[in-house]
C-alpha cells in the first residue's frame, strides 16, 4: 500500500491490496537487521549461560550456570537469515511463511471477486432504514472478520462503500470510519482465533490454540459493546445536531453529489454472497474443530492453510469463470506478502544467533533479575509495555511474535505467568495502536480515503482509545489475579 495518488481503475484492480508498504518494510527490515547485528555483538560481551528445564520446557529457577565469553563468528550472523530455515525452528518458519502466502493470496482473491463486499451489500439492502441495528451489525461483521480470520487491511478497501452507505442513511463520514476502520482493527486486536496472532503465537508458545479461549471471548464482547456504545452516542449526537459532526460541511457537499442515487447491485451479487457464505461457514467450522479437538491443535496452521487454499480457490473459480484470472489474483496476493517472509526470517535468525552463541539463557537470567523482584501484576504490565514499545518500530505482528516469544514466554512461565496470558497481552498491545499511531500506513490510507485529517481523528477517538487501553489493563490484571 502507498499513499501516492490513486492509479487508474484498471491498474488499481490489478494491484494487491495487501501489498506491504515499501517504506514500512524497509524501516522494519532495517530495525530487525540492527537487532540481529546487536545479538551477534552481545556474544562478545555477554557470558554464555544455561538454565535447566523441566519436561515442559519451563525454566527451573536457581539453576542458572554461567560460562565464559565466546563471540560468535561474524559470518554466522550474516548468514543466519538463510540458515534459520535449516535450524530446529526451520519447519515451523517454513509452515508459517507458506501459511502467510496462502492467506494473503486468498484474501486478495476475496477482495478482487467481491466476496467481503457482498456481505456488506446484503446488510445494506436489508437494513437500509434501520440506523442503529445496521451500525451494530456492520461493526460485528468487521470485528468478526478481524478476530476470527486476522483480516484488517483487506477490509479497509470497503471503507468508501461504507462511508457512502452511512451518508445515504443521514449519518456522517466518521460513522463510516468507525464501523469499518475501527471495527476491523479492534476485531484484529480482540482476537479470538486470529491465525496471525493467536495461531502463530500459540505455535511458538507450544500450547493449544484454544487455551484461554473463554477470556478472549469475554474481551471481544467487551470491546464490541464499547465500540457500539461509542458509535451510538455519536449517532444520537449528530441526529440532534447534524452540525456537531466533525465532517459536517464535507458531508453536505458529498450528499449533494450523491443526490438520491444508491449503489447499483451487480446481478450476480446474490450468487457471490452464497458462495462465500459457504466458504466462511466451512472455515468457521474448522476453527471451532481446531479449538475443540486438542489433537488438531498442533496442526492448526497446516489445516487452515490447506483449507483456505482448497476452498478459497474453489470459491474463486465458482465466482469467476476465468481460472487464469483467479490464479493470477491469488498469486498476486501471495507475492505481495513475500516481504513478510523476509522479515520473519530476519526476526527468527535473532534467536538462532543467540542460541548458537549460548547467550539466550543469560539474557533471560538478566530479565528475570529485573522482573524477579516484581509481583506478577507488575510483570505482566511491563511485558505489555515492552510490546507497545516495539510496536512503535515493528508493525508486523508476525515479526514481533517470532522475535519476542522465544524470550518472553520462558521468562513469563518462570514468573508464574501462563503463555495464554502472554498471548492475550501480545494481541492487546499489537493491534489497538494501529488506529492511533500516525506512522501506521493503513490508518493514513483510511483517513485519506475519507478525507479526514489526523487531528480530527484523534479528537474523535482519543477517549475511546483511552477506555479500551484501561479495559485492556484491567483484563490483564484480572487474568493474573485468577491464574488465567
Amino acid at each position: 500500500m502507498t499513499t501516492k495518488a490513486a492509479p487508474s481503475e484498471k491498474k488499481q484492480k490489478e494491484q494487491a491490496f495487501s501489498t506491504i508498504n515499501t517504506k514500512a518494510f524497509l524501516t522494519v527490515a532495517a530495525i530487525l537487521v540492527a537487532i540481529l547485528l546487536l545479538s551477534g555483538m552481545l556474544s562478545y560481551f555477554v557470558p554464555q549461560g544455561r538454565y535447566e528445564r523441566d519436561q515442559t520446557g519451563t525454566i527451573l529457577m536457581d539453576t542458572y550456570a554461567q560460562l565464559g565469553v565466546s563471540g560468535i563468528p561474524f559470518w554466522r550472523v550474516l548468514t543466519a537469515p538463510v540458515r534459520v530455515f535449516a535450524s530446529s525452528d526451520g519447519i515451523t518458519i517454513i509452515a508459517i511463511s507458506v501459511f502467510l502466502l496462502i492467506m494473503s493470496g486468498v484474501f486478495n482473491l476475496l477482495e478482487k471477486t467481491g466476496g467481503i463486499r457482498s456481505f456488506i451489500v446484503q446488510i445494506m439492502r436489508r437494513l437500509r432504514d434501520k440506523n442503529g441495528p445496521v451500525v451494530c451489525i456492520t461493526v460485528l461483521i468487521f470485528m468478526l472478520f478481524g478476530s476470527l480470520f486476522g483480516m484488517f487491511e483487506e477490509l479497509v478497501t470497503l471503507l468508501p462503500l461504507i462511508i457512502v452507505f452511512m451518508l445515504s442513511m443521514k449519518m456522517d463520514t466518521m460513522m463510516g470510519l468507525g464501523a469499518c476502520l475501527l471495527a476491523a482493527c479492534f476485531g484484529f486486536s480482540a482476537a479470538i482465533t486470529n491465525p496471525f496472532s493467536v495461531g502463530i503465537a500459540s505455535q511458538y508458545a507450544g500450547i493449544h490454540a484454544s487455551s484461554g479461549l473463554w477470556l478472549r471471548l469475554v474481551f471481544f464482547g467487551v470491546v464490541y459493546v464499547c465500540l457500539c456504545c461509542f458509535l451510538m452516542l455519536h449517532l444520537k449526537k449528530i441526529q440532534q445536531d447534524p452540525a456537531a459532526s466533525l465532517t459536517y460541511e464535507q458531508d453536505c457537499k458529498r450528499r449533494e453529489r450523491l443526490g438520491e442515487q444508491t449503489e447499483e447491485v451487480p446481478e450476480n451479487q446474490e450468487k457471490i454472497f452464497k458462495i462465500y457464505a459457504v466458504f466462511f461457514l466451512i472455515e468457521g467450522i474448522l476453527l471451532v474443530a481446531i479449538a475443540s479437538v486438542r489433537a488438531l491443535s498442533g496442526l492448526a496452521i497446516p489445516i487452515l492453510a490447506a483449507s483456505f487454499l482448497i476452498f478459497g480457490l474453489g470459491a474463486g473459480f465458482l465466482v469467476n469463470k476465468k481460472p487464469g484470472q483467479v490464479l493470477r489474483w491469488f498469486l498476486q496476493g501471495a507475492v505481495a506478502m513475500l516481504p513478510a517472509v523476509v522479515m520473519i526470517a530476519i526476526a527468527s535468525s535473532v534467536k538462532l544467533v543467540m542460541e548458537e552463541s549460548r547467550i539466550i539463557d543469560s539474557i533471560m537470567h538478566g530479565v528475570l533479575g529485573i522482573l524477579g523482584g516484581c509481583n506478577k501484576f507488575v510483570a505482566i504490565l511491563l511485558i505489555y509495555g515492552l510490546i507497545l514499545f516495539l510496536q512503535l518500530f515493528i508493525g508486523s505482528a508476525t515479526a514481533k511474535i517470532v522475535l519476542l516469544m522465544p524470550i518472553v514466554v520462558p521468562v513469563a512461565k518462570a514468573l508464574g505467568i501462563s503463555p495464554t496470558l502472554v498471548i492475550l497481552t501480545y494481541c492487546m498491545a499489537d493491534g489497538f495502536t494501529d488506529v492511533i499511531m500516525p506512522t501506521n500506513p493503513v490508518l493514513l490510507i483510511g483517513l485519506s480515503m475519507a478525507n479526514v485529517s489526523y487531528v480530527k481523528w484523534v479528537k474523535w477517538t482519543w477517549k475511546l482509545q483511552l477506555l479500551v487501553f484501561s479495559i485492556s489493563v484491567l483484563i490483564l490484571l484480572l487474568g493474573v489475579g485468577i491464574g488465567y
